[in-house]
């Protein structure tokens, strides 16, 4: 029967137990990652009927249903959906007196079935998401053991990115990289889509973006620092359409994800000026780079014909992509061109600026002020905090946790994604026996013990932390296997960075429940990377 009153009453007696949550996870049949905030194991199992009913009356709740019935069938378990409450698996909205976190839900299994309480439809996604990893199938019979989970997410930006650039990978793909996120919990997804060595969205007013920026004539093979340099002579490239960018937003709003599109300035341009050489202060000719590294043409910040075209551009994307953020990149930018530039040094003159550095935060702000004009917040990467920004804009600490003290300090949200713990591009172990990588070396274990909130700051600066994310950039990965090997395991030691409070972390227990999520990862074919036993100490 539906037991609503009963477990309502639970839900509100919020245990923090740290000492009895580990304890309980550790056992075999319970192996949720990210680890829950309160989970208490009560003894027994249901055992899933022959035809397995859902209860869920909305249409939110019936589409998030949807998923459960999805998986279902992949384990070859009948299913179907209903509105009757003595479904064995009930969803359920409610509205609280209470405030309770975003994201926040309750599960309750018992002899009589599953029930999934939230305030949000993000909190019952979440639910549904535990409750997949909890059904265990033997011998053809399916049970979920009796649990008791109060669960909610520690930070409020939990990301992993994708460079498409350097590499292009087809939309099918991106699609399952979000399924993989939204598995664990995560909500956000940055995609790095232009760059030196390509474009990667259509930008209708600019057609050439498609047709020339999003090519190059060649790629190099090897890792950069092999010298002579040598290059596979073919022409590599692609776009997505916005009809594609439409459809993998929605498919991402579906599962609880929000898109981040970064568009790179007024560095990394080299692509974008192969199609427009007027943009750069030269005039070109340019060529989208075969080669990775950071180059001197940029933007010239100097000519209107250039913040024309990126608030085109911006206009076009805004459109395309709902969420608060639109990312402005601002890293590495060179300042060669603009110091011999007369159309830089006028406008240096013009604005009453010191040197290329406050041109640059010119340029910034210029865009930052256009954006929230459209009703749009910019994050960039750590550089965008010199020279001062708005109140509202956000940074990406990268170059270590400097950048993302020193916004925090100065009232700017903050994601943390440092290159020592979080580029997931780095080396998972020692680099004999791996696929090459840029270089560092990030492993399982130093992802996992990560914590986003540096000790440099009091309490109330830690409010602008916002959570963290991992970047993996693309120069040296060329397949979708290669991505899955770089971000599988790490990946989940950084959906527990994000999601779970710090006192239930706890590494020998994650080194547990590894073995049920590598065969949760199995059943999707992800190509990840299986970690040796003595990086598991």
């Amino acid at each position: 029967m539906f037991r609503l009153s009963v477990i309502l009453s639970a839900i509100f007696l919020l245990s923090f137990c740290t000492s009895k949550q580990q304890e309980e996870i550790s056992q075999p049949d319970i192996s949720i990652v990210p680890v829950p905030v309160n989970l208490t194991q009560t003894g027994g199992v249901f055992t899933l009927p022959d035809t397995v009913s859902i209860a869920a009356v909305t249409p939110a709740e019936q589409e998030i249903a949807q998923f459960l019935l999805d998986y279902f069938s992949t384990q070859q378990i009948p299913a179907n959906l209903t509105q009757d409450s003595t479904a064995s698996i009930v969803l359920r909205s409610f509205v609280s007196k209470e405030i309770l976190p975003e994201g926040y839900y309750h599960m309750v299994v018992n002899a009589t079935g599953v029930d999934i309480f939230s305030t949000t439809e993000a909190g019952l996604f979440y639910g549904v998401q535990s409750l997949m990893q909890l059904v265990n199938t033997n011998q053809h019979v399916s049970e979920i053991p009796f649990v008791t989970i109060t669960d909610f997410p520690r930070f409020a930006w939990r990301g992993l990115h994708l460079d498409v650039c350097r590499h292009f990978f087809p939309v099918e793909f991106v699609k399952r990289y979000i399924d993989l996120m939204a598995q664990y919990k995560f909500n956000t997804f940055h995609w790095h889509l232009t760059e030196d060595q390509g474009w990667r969205i259509e930008i209708k007013k600019y057609p050439k973006l498609a047709t020339i920026a999003a090519y190059r004539k060649e790629t190099l093979i090897g890792h950069y620092t092999d010298q002579p340099h040598k290059f596979d002579g073919t022409r590599y490239g692609g776009y997505y359409t916005q009809e594609e960018i439409k459809e993998v937003v929605d498919y991402a709003a579906k599962r609880y994800v929000t898109i981040v599109p970064e568009i790179e300035m007024p560095g990394h341009a080299l692509a974008a000026l192969s199609a427009y050489p007027h943009l750069g202060c030269t005039g070109g000719p340019y060529e989208a780079s075969p080669l990775w590294g950071v180059f001197d043409d940029v933007f010239c910040a100097g000519k209107e014909s250039t913040f024309e075209f990126l608030t085109d551009v911006l206009d076009e994307v805004i459109a395309l992509f709902p969420g608060e953020y639109i990312h402005v990149g601002g890293d590495e930018c060179p300042k060669t061109r603009w110091e011999k530039c007369t159309h830089c040094q006028q406008r240096m003159k013009a604005e009453g600026l010191h040197d290329e550095h406050e041109l640059q935060s010119y340029f910034i702000k210029r865009i930052e002020k256009y954006l929230n004009g459209k009703g749009k917040k910019i994050i960039g990467w750590d550089e965008i905090l010199e020279g001062g920004l708005a109140p509202n804009a956000a940074v990406m600490s990268w170059r270590g946790e400097a950048g993302g003290i020193a916004a925090a300090q100065a009232g700017h949200n903050v994601v943390m994604t440092p290159g020592f713990a979080l580029y997931f591009d780095h080396y998972q172990a020692e680099s004999e026996g791996e696929p090459v990588a840029f270089g560092g070396n990030s492993t399982l274990k130093k992802v996992y013990e990560y914590d986003p909130i540096p000790f440099a700051l009091n309490q109330e600066e830690t409010g602008f932390i916002l959570g963290a994310q991992a970047n993996l950039w693309t120069e040296y990965i060329a397949t979708t296997d290669h991505i899955e090997y770089m971000i599988y395991p790490r990946a989940l030691a950084l959906a527990e960075v994000t999601w779970s409070p710090k006192e239930n972390r706890n590494w020998n227990n994650f080194v547990q429940r590894l073995p049920h999520q590598f065969s949760l990862l199995d059943q999707k074919n992800v190509n990840y990377r299986k970690p040796k036993p003595d990086e598991l100490k």
